[in-house]
Formats: C-alpha cells, structure tokens, sequence
C-alpha cells in the first residue's frame, strides 16, 4: 500500500530514521504506544493528499469538450460600392474684411467670434476726411450746374442772333460748344460727388455676408490703408462644406469618374465615431486626375443650421456610388488576421470550425462589407475567437438579435 502513494520515498526515509533513533535509544515498552499514534498520523496524512491529488484529477474538464460560441447567418444584401476618405471642412464662404478706404481706426463695432447678420457694421473708420471731402464735392457740383445754366442761356441768345443774321455761325458754333464742355463738367463734378459719397460709407465696415467673425487684426487707434490691411476674416457656417479625394484606383472601383449624378449618398462621420444627422450632396468634383497626386478632387455641401461643424475639422466622408452588387456584412470583431489575409472562422455541418479566407471592403458603422469568400446561411463566429482553433468542435448558438447592419445597408439602398 506505501508503494502507491504520493510520497513513498519520504515514508521509507522516516521509517529508516525512525529505525535508527529506535536502536540509539533502546525503547521501552512504554514507548511503543507514542510510536504507534506517530505512524498513524504518517499514514492517514499521506492518504489524505493522495485523494486529494486523484479527486482533482477526476474533476478536470475532458479536453476535446465543445465550447458555446455565438454565430451569425450570412444574409447577402445589394448595395452599391461605398468607400470612405478623409476629409477636412470649410465654410462656404470664408471672407476677408478689408477697408475700402483708409485711415484711423475709431471703433470696433462687433464681438470677435460672433455670428454675424449680413449688412451688420463691423468697424468705424474717421469719417471727418471723407464728409469734409464730400462737403467740398458737392459745392463743386453747385457750381458747376450755375456754369451749364450760363452756357445754355449764351447758347440760345447766340442762337437767335443767328436767325436773325446778326452773328457769323462761327460765334454761334463756340457758344454750342461752350455748354457741350460745362455738361461734360457737370458729369464729372456728379461722379466726383457720389464717389464722395462712396467713400464716406466705406468708413463703416460691414459684413457682407452671413457668417461668424474671427479675431480682430487691428485695435482702435490703429492707422489702417484701403484694400490691403486685414480687419479680420468673416466665415460662412450652414452649408458647410468637406473637400475630399479619392485615389484612380478607387475612383476605377466606382466604375469611372465621379460626379453629381452617379454618386447616390454622400455622408459624413464626426471625430467622435458618430454619423452626422444630414446628408450632403457633391457641389464640386474636378473634370481630371491630379497629375501630382493621381486623385480626383471633390467637395460636398451639408446643412450646418446647428453649427455643430466647424471649418477645419478632420473628418470622414462615406460616398457610395456605382452599381448594385451582392456582398455580406460580417461584424468588425469577427474578422481575424493573419500573414497570408484576412478570414473568418465558420461553423461546418458538424459543428466545427474552420477557417474562410475572405476579402473585404470598406467599414459600415460596426461592420465590415465582405467583398468575396461567403456563401449564404454560413454560420460565422463572433466571439471566443482567441480559443478557437481549425477542428475544433463547437456548440454554436444563433444571436437572437438581428445584424445591426442591415438597418444601414437598408438605408444605402434607399
């Protein structure tokens, strides 16, 4: 019986020991009853540990048991090509202010940063040039409407004493001529005053147009010149637009050149993950290929009533486009991969699994389109992945819900 426990060698070495203390000490018969309850308690600790050892060898799980996994049927769906690309918002407009006339920068007549109503005043130049100029315009104007008035006066008198043979048609012709240069006068005294005018309302800046301002350029006090110094910069929100391209390679995907016509949507995903609530259209796609970076250019158009978008941001335009074709969406965290792709794991019609090469396309939400390499009604896994090995037996179970992403590839194809 000690031959089969855990430990025979260590019972055999303290028997021996024990042996050896017997025969130095010459024990008594008294002993013998201390010596007994010592190899008792050996034995029954030795038999203890050896049904614990055999106990937990029973309970250890069978290694080829099958594992619950969660699985999804392949459902094909028709959908058009889409792709996503990076892209970058601008407003609409984006307006430098910039005075029409120069001279001392009185006031600032907006907050920096503010939305702004067409025809609003921004800021206040010195009026006092421009209205002593205007004063002077028109006083110019006065006389020159006396000197017509003089010139026609002389002009009919001279025209009488014509008819009446008093005056040669020479004296008659300078006269004419005399009122042809005071009208011309006149013109030209009326331009120099509306100009006076012009330039006196060019000392209050507006805004011309609907926008939100940026940052001031100049303080008060500040000597400005006409045309060059900037005030500051007038931005344009709602529509908001993200200028995008797209490679010839995947403009070949979408079967040919891009443009307002052949693309059917066009969405916008924000930093944040999120899709955008409007939908844009394409107000721009360039007629060639960029030479120098062998992409078509292209610009959409989206509602920004909110103002949630602002110029400069970094996001992610999905346009779809070309014809219908058959593909699958297989959630993202069921693609694996590997040196030689990507795959996915499938459930065979004995419940184990095996690895599928597929290809895939672009991401929609949380999914991934599969281009190639799925049947309908296959079973694929979407979760225990990292235990799974090709062959191994599996309890498969259905996920009760539908494919989130069949809400998206119904609205893709609306």
């Amino acid at each position: 019986m000690l031959s089969d426990l855990k430990y025979p060698k260590i019972s055999i070495a303290l028997a021996t020991e024990f042996k050896q203390n017997n025969a130095a000490r010459n024990l008594t018969k008294k002993d013998y009853p201390i010596l007994s309850c010592f190899c008792c308690g050996l034995v029954s600790s030795l038999l203890i540990a050896c049904g614990d050892n055999e106990s937990s060898h029973q309970s250890a799980p069978r290694v080829d048991q099958a594992m619950t996994v969660t699985v999804i049927s392949a459902e094909p769906i028709h959908m058009p090509m889409s792709l996503e690309t990076i892209a970058q918002t601008e407003g609409a407009k984006e307006i430098e202010i910039r005075p029409r006339v120069g001279g001392i920068l009185l006031k600032r007549l907006h907050t920096e940063g503010a939305a702004i109503k067409a025809g609003q005043p921004l800021f206040l130049i010195d009026p006092e040039p421009f209205q002593n100029a205007l004063t002077e315009a028109n006083a110019l104007l006065r006389e020159q409407n006396i000197r017509v008035i003089r010139a026609q006066s002389e002009e009919n008198r001279q025209r009488q004493l014509l008819v009446e043979h008093f005056i040669s048609q020479r004296a008659y012709d300078m006269a004419k001529t005399d009122l042809a240069i005071a009208e011309a006068a006149l013109q030209a005294a009326k331009v120099r005053t509306k100009q006076a005018e012009l330039n006196l309302s060019y000392t209050t800046v507006k805004a011309p147009a609907n926008g939100v301002t940026g940052r001031a350029q100049f303080s008060e006090g500040a000597l400005i010149s006409a045309n060059s110094s900037l005030l500051t910069t007038l931005t344009q929100l709602s529509p908001i637009w993200a200028r995008f391209s797209f490679s010839d390679n995947e403009v070949a995907r979408f079967g040919g050149h891009l443009n307002e016509k052949n693309v059917h949507s066009v969405k916008m995903i924000l930093p944040d993950g999120s899709e955008y609530q409007q939908e844009g259209k394409i107000n721009f796609a360039a007629s060639k290929i960029d030479p120098l970076l062998a992409t078509q250019q292209l610009r959409a158009t989206f509602e920004n009533t909110d103002q949630r978008i602002l110029p400069g941001q970094f996001v992610r335009i999905r346009v779809t486009a070309g014809e219908s074709r058959t593909v699958y969406l297989v959630p993202q965290i069921a693609i694996m991969t590997s040196d030689l792709g990507r795959y996915v794991y499938v459930v065979n019609e004995h419940n184990a699994v095996m690895q599928r090469p597929v290809s895939v396309g672009d991401w929609i939400g949380k999914d991934w389109i599969i281009l190639d390499g799925l049947n309908a009604g296959d079973r694929v896994v979407v979760d225990n992945l990292i235990k799974l090995t090709p062959g191994k037996p599996v309890a498969p179970k259905l996920r009760d819900i539908a494919l989130p992403s069949s809400a998206n590839a119904a609205s893709i194809n609306q």
